[in-house]
């Protein structure tokens, strides 16, 4: 079952919608993304873990930090790895 909403949002926002060619199916994927992220914080706050934005923030910093070191050369490597896995699970099947 799906609900017609009508809601307000900044331009940027709205213009980066109207790119979509379902605006709709954007947002709820955009929603769902939130909830699980909000259902997460609320389990690792039941088992004792705080969560706060400057932690989120550093956290998310330093993944931008490990991903600018990946080099084209690991990117490389990483391809022919996969490669050899996936040779090696078909082989194994049969």
């Amino acid at each position: 079952m799906t609900k017609k909403i009508t809601i307000s949002l900044p331009d940027e926002l709205a213009a980066r919608l109207t790119k979509e060619p379902n605006a709709s199916a954007y947002v709820a994927e955009a929603l769902r993304r939130r909830m699980s992220g909000e259902r997460t914080r609320e389990v690792l706050r039941k088992t004792g873990f705080t969560v706060t934005e400057a932690g989120v923030a550093r956290v998310h910093a330093e993944m931008e930090q490990l991903k600018a070191g990946i080099t084209p050369e690991l990117r490389e490597q990483a391809a022919e790895l996969e490669a050899e896995i996936l040779a090696a699970r078909a082989k194994a099947r049969g």
